[in-house]
Formats: C-alpha cells, sequence, structure tokens
C-alpha cells in the first residue's frame, strides 16, 4: 500500500502537497483560534507540515495518515526536526478507512477529497472522527473562472468541466451538506506556481540522477509538457482553498 512512484519524483522537494505557501498555511492556522491542546486528525496528511508547524505555533496535538511510506517517513522527521514528536505522530495507512477514538476537535483532509469518493464523503467521514461542535478542514479546487471547453478544463487535470464547480457553488454544497462556511484561505497565481512550477525543477533533477530508471521516460514526457500545459490552463481557470466548517 503505497503511492506511486511518480508522485513522490513529482513533489520531492515540496514540504506542503498542495498550492498552499507556507505563509497561507500559517495564516489558515491563525485563523482558526486553535487554543493550545487542540486534538487534530489530518487524513492524507502529506509530509505533515500542517500538523508539525500548528503544533509548533499553536501547541495543538494531533495524528496525521497518509498512504505514501516516503511522505509519511518525511513527516516523522520534520516533527523531530521541529521538536514535535512528542505532541504529533504519523500512522502509514488507508485514511479513507481511518476514524479517530476518541473524537477529535478539528478533523482535516487538505486536498485529497477522493479518499471518501468527493466532498460529500470526505465530510461525512471526517464527521465520523469529530466532536460535536467540532471544526472540519477540507481543502478543494473550484473554477475561478469556468473554462470555455471540455478541452480547456482537460488541461487543468480535471475530467471535464462538471468535475468542479465555481467558487460560490462550492460554498454552497458545503451548506447543502449541512455545514456553516466559518473561514477559507484560497491559493492565488503566486502560490499556484510555488506548487506546480517547484515539481519542474524536481523532476529534472531526479531525471538527471536517474536517466536509466523505468520510470524516467514518462517522468521526461510530463516534463517536456507540463509547463505549458499548466500555464494554459490550471494557472488560468483553477483555484484551490480550504475551507473550515461547522455542522449546522
Amino acid at each position: 500500500m503505497d503511492l506511486p512512484r511518480v508522485f513522490t519524483v513529482r513533489e520531492g522537494g515540496h514540504r506542503i502537497h498542495n498550492p498552499l505557501t507556507s505563509a497561507k498555511l500559517a495564516t489558515l492556522g491563525e485563523a482558526l483560534r486553535l487554543p493550545p491542546g487542540t486534538r487534530v486528525l489530518d487524513l492524507a496528511s502529506g509530509s505533515g507540515e500542517m500538523l508539525c508547524t500548528w503544533a509548533r505555533d499553536h501547541g495543538i496535538t494531533g495524528t496525521g495518515v497518509d498512504i505514501s511510506t516516503v511522505f509519511t517517513r518525511r513527516a516523522r522527521a520534520r516533527a523531530a526536526g521541529l521538536g514535535v514528536a512528542d505532541r504529533v505522530r504519523f500512522v502509514h495507512g488507508d485514511a479513507s478507512g481511518h476514524v479517530a477514538d476518541p473524537p477529535v476537535d478539528l478533523a482535516a483532509c487538505v486536498g485529497a477529497t477522493w479518499i471518501g469518493g468527493g466532498v460529500a464523503g470526505t465530510a461525512e467521514l471526517l464527521g465520523r472522527s469529530l466532536r460535536p461542535g467540532g471544526l472540519m478542514l477540507i481543502g478543494e479546487p473550484y473554477w475561478r473562472r469556468t473554462p470555455p471547453d471540455e478541452e480547456t478544463a482537460r488541461t487543468c487535470h480535471a475530467t471535464g468541466i462538471a468535475d468542479f464547480a465555481e467558487l460560490p457553488d462550492l460554498i454552497g454544497r458545503f451548506q447543502d451538506l449541512g455545514y456553516d462556511v466559518v473561514e477559507m484561505v484560497l491559493a492565488d497565481q503566486d502560490s499556484w506556481d510555488r506548487y506546480a512550477a517547484a515539481q519542474w525543477l524536481s523532476m529534472r533533477r531526479w531525471l538527471d540522477r536517474n536517466p536509466d530508471d523505468e520510470l524516467a521516460p514518462p517522468v521526461r514526457e510530463e516534463l517536456a509538457t507540463e509547463p505549458a500545459r499548466y500555464a494554459r490552463g490550471t494557472r488560468e481557470y483553477l483555484g484551490w482553498g480550504v475551507f473550515a466548517l461547522m455542522e449546522r
């Protein structure tokens, strides 16, 4: 049970595996007004930057669960490096089946709603780990502006326009599920650049070190095509944000 290797090649230089910069992640932690001792569950926790930095900056405690062995090792190393390994722990496992016991104060899935089959299923999954009155965090793409055609939508790594909604409609979807949207921090084009463009340097350096690896041809193809694809599609049309929800 692990992520395909190409993910760890592509995002080998990332601490945050979504288009939030470290400054925006810090802004989110401050905006939520987390008291020391807040108990957090982070499903699909990646390299653990949210839990580790919030443990350092806000005194939270928590557990991260991720399917990647590489990212889980990095998360544990990050916790040790920041001196918070006694407050946060990282579990290698399938986040789609993980439920906290006892329930937590904040349950998060930031950028991986496929673990619940989409927004509704992920909200239901997170809700099983959340105490009454707790906070839920969901990170999700939306259309900054709807693409003019299906081909353009596919340049944004969508299967089609119907994959995502525009921001007001995404907020409405959370509300239809029975939640108040109580905070949000949104990516902008600069933070998208930092997420996407950093992947290109990681891929190129990996290719230089591993020219004969069986993964080299698809990584070379991705590096040759992805910058223009990103500039033409994702950067212009796709938004992304983290939304804080409380059950109504």
